[in-house]
């Protein structure tokens, strides 16, 4: 048996961060090699950041990428590593993996496969890789292979697909088999998404399996850019059986996962299969050859990290919980901010949006320790002294009730009761002065009195507005972050003053619907995430019907009477926004969904959902950017677009009305 250790590395890179990305690097290839990893698989564009953009148009950023790969391939003395970085050649850019042995460039290995859909706009940037297609490209002078290519190191053939290359349906691994690939490596920035993790299971699994090899998969972790969250979660497999599988939302820059792979056995067993037909020809053209001697690896049990919280009846809440948390934490280092303000209502947004900050700081304390977690936040000197879980969260999350005449006792005590459990600092502010200032302010000059019979939106709008200032002041202030609390349901339909409870430099759940919102409270409440625990204070939370706040108590004002119920608002959205369907379609299929609602009621309230829908794209244009956390996002940034100025579905609404009369 011929025994070779392999690992994957997760690292938390940055954009153009340079030296940081190079610290990362270097610290999972010195890792490896501690722990007797022979090859060594790092994520896609390692050395630049996923998340560069339109930076990557630029050529110092090609001179920059490569400066920083010559740096590093000295530092791979005795070992096979994959980095990976953009490539120009031939006036144009590749999206590539760079193969290093023992200290030397072998070749680049080039994507052949593009995301450009949702969140991805690769093709922006890059030119796909034709399939079977060799080239050479120069790298400081030098020439190296370039392209389709099966490396040759020592006797061990090793190929890559290259993330999006192991989601498509012709995929390049079969052809990497056909030549003679004993391993694939796969350096993936794949983005988390609820559930994504058990795709990339089964393709990793499937790939082992269908083409006879181990299969390594190495993927980035943390927040990168600022929107989309990596999960990490590397991936060891060899002849359909998973070997090791590394940990998931790590509050560290680098996690290392290894396995050890017995390549005579993946050969005999491949050689088995009937189907297996060897490519003789490409094996003759599209292999790289270099010198190369595998240490010997001794047989041994895999570091398989249990994520035991994946063994959950509710995945969706852990995930949720997790991938926002750290989400939240790299946005703060990485934006030098000092901490989090939020405009705590009392409400199940707002409430959601600090419960998170301290589950943030929970989670990074449970990672990486106390002294860890400082050391991260290095410039934020006030955590110097801090020891206890809630004297860091004092210093990082301040929240603030801002009432009006039209506030409640229930909403400030959920509001101080569920600060006090967080362990945050609480203030309050009284506005209800500022808003009868610009109330009288605006009616002396227009001359009349405004009422809530004739200005319902506008005495609605301006409390909202009025509580902008005063915490936009405070973040300044303290340099914290102000936190948007708008949720997706209400993005969906414009349920949101802005420059009022839109404020804010980033939105953490405009990407979570109510209604899932709302069970994540309940859970949150009652269970809490695995290691951490309920917060029962959010029994106050829970316990209200959803309400904006705004109008006179007397009214009984609730977000569901205003709009319609959010499980039926999130399920049209899924099929209006999501599936693209029409009002009627949508129409009969809420019929189905939701049997127990008048039809009359239900058709109204799908066409006031397009009518909203509609109107309002301009706010969805104007959110502070939110973290991606589905495949059905509404931003319209980066994965959800639509015209601000449209024909409003009239025709469309129009057939829903007549359909319904005919009834």
């Amino acid at each position: 048996m011929q025994l070779i250790k392999v690992a994957a590395a997760a690292v938390n890179q940055t954009p153009l961060a340079w030296n940081e990305n190079a610290a990362n690097i270097l610290t999972a290839i010195e890792s490896a090699r501690e722990q007797g990893a022979s090859i060594l698989c790092l994520p896609e564009l390692s050395i630049t950041g996923y998340g560069c953009e339109d930076a990557f148009h630029g050529s110092h950023m090609h001179e920059m990428a490569a400066s920083i790969l010559g740096d590093i391939v000295p530092q791979t003395g005795g070992m096979i590593v994959s980095i990976g970085l953009p490539q120009p050649h031939s006036g144009t850019l590749y999206n590539t993996a760079c193969l290093i042995a023992d200290g030397r460039i072998v070749g680049f290995a080039a994507k052949q496969n593009l995301a450009g859909e949702g969140i991805h706009y690769e093709p922006r940037w890059f030119k796909p890789w034709p399939a079977g297609v060799q080239a050479e490209t120069v790298v400081d002078g030098s020439h190296y292979p370039l392209g389709d290519l099966v490396f040759n190191c020592g006797g061990i053939m090793i190929g890559f697909e290259i993330c999006e290359d192991a989601w498509v349906a012709e995929r390049p691994g079969r052809d990497l088999a056909s030549a003679g690939a004993d391993i694939l490596l796969n350096p993936s920035a794949s983005h988390f998404a609820f559930g994504k993790q058990e795709i990339r299971r089964r393709f990793v699994l499937e790939g082992s399996r269908a083409f006879g090899v181990s299969y390594v998969y190495a993927n980035l972790l943390g927040n990168e850019a600022g929107r989309a969250i990596y999960d990490g979660g590397a991936l060891i497999a060899s002849g359909g059986k998973m070997l090791s599988e590394g940990r998931r939302f790590s509050f560290a820059d680098v996690e290392l996962t290894t396995a050890v792979i017995d390549v005579d056995d993946t050969r005999s067993r491949r050689s088995q299969v009937s189907s297996y037909q060897p490519d003789i020809a490409q094996v003759a053209t599209g292999v790289v050859d270099c010198d190369f001697t595998f240490p010997p690896a001794a047989p041994e049990s895999n570091n398989d990290i249990e994520n035991t919280w994946e063994k959950s009846s509710r995945l969706k809440e852990e995930e949720c919980t997790r991938a926002v948390a750290l989400g939240l934490f790299d946005y703060l280092r990485k934006s030098r901010s000092r901490g989090f303000i939020v405009s705590l209502s009392g409400g199940a947004d707002s409430s959601s949006v600090a419960t998170l900050i301290s589950l943030a700081v929970r989670l990074g304390i449970a990672d990486l320790g106390s002294e860890g977690f400082k050391n991260k936040l290095a410039y934020i000197v006030s955590l110097d002294n801090c020891e206890e879980e809630k004297q860091f969260v004092s210093h990082l999350l301040t929240c603030v009730y801002q009432s009006t005449r039209n506030s409640g006792e229930t909403t400030r005590a959920a509001a101080e009761t569920l600060s006090l459990a967080l362990g945050a600092e609480y203030l309050e502010f009284d506005v209800d002065a500022l808003v009868e200032g610009y109330t009288d302010m605006v009616a002396a000059a227009i001359g009349r009195q405004l009422t809530w019979q004739q200005d319902d939106i506008a005495l609605q709008n301006i409390q909202a507005r009025v509580r902008a200032p005063g915490i936009w002041m405070l973040a300044n202030l303290r340099g914290a972050l102000l936190l948007s609390t708008s949720n997706r349901s209400e993005a969906a339909v414009g349920y949101a003053t802005m420059d009022g409870d839109t404020s804010g430099g980033l939105a953490p759940i405009a990407g979570i619907d109510k209604a899932f919102l709302r069970t994540w409270l309940l859970w949150m409440e009652k269970e809490g995430p695995a290691g951490l625990g309920p917060i029962p204070a959010l029994a106050l939370v829970n316990e209200q019907q959803p309400t904006a706040e705004l109008r006179p108590p007397s009214s009984g004002q609730t977000d569901e009477a205003d709009l319609m119920p959010y499980e039926l608002l999130d399920a049209i959205e899924r099929a209006a926004i999501g599936a693209k369907q029409m009002p009627l379609d949508v129409y009969r299929l809420m019929q189905v969904q939701f049997p127990q609602y008048d039809a009359a009621q239900l058709a109204e309230w799908v066409g006031r959902f397009f009518r909203l829908w509609t109107r309002n794209q301009w706010k969805r244009e104007r959110y502070a950017p939110s973290f991606h956390l589905d495949d059905q996002n509404l931003d319209p940034k980066t994965w959800c677009r639509f015209p601000i100025l449209s024909g409003g579905f009239e025709r469309e609404l129009a057939e829903l009305r007549e359909w319904i009369a005919k009834q």
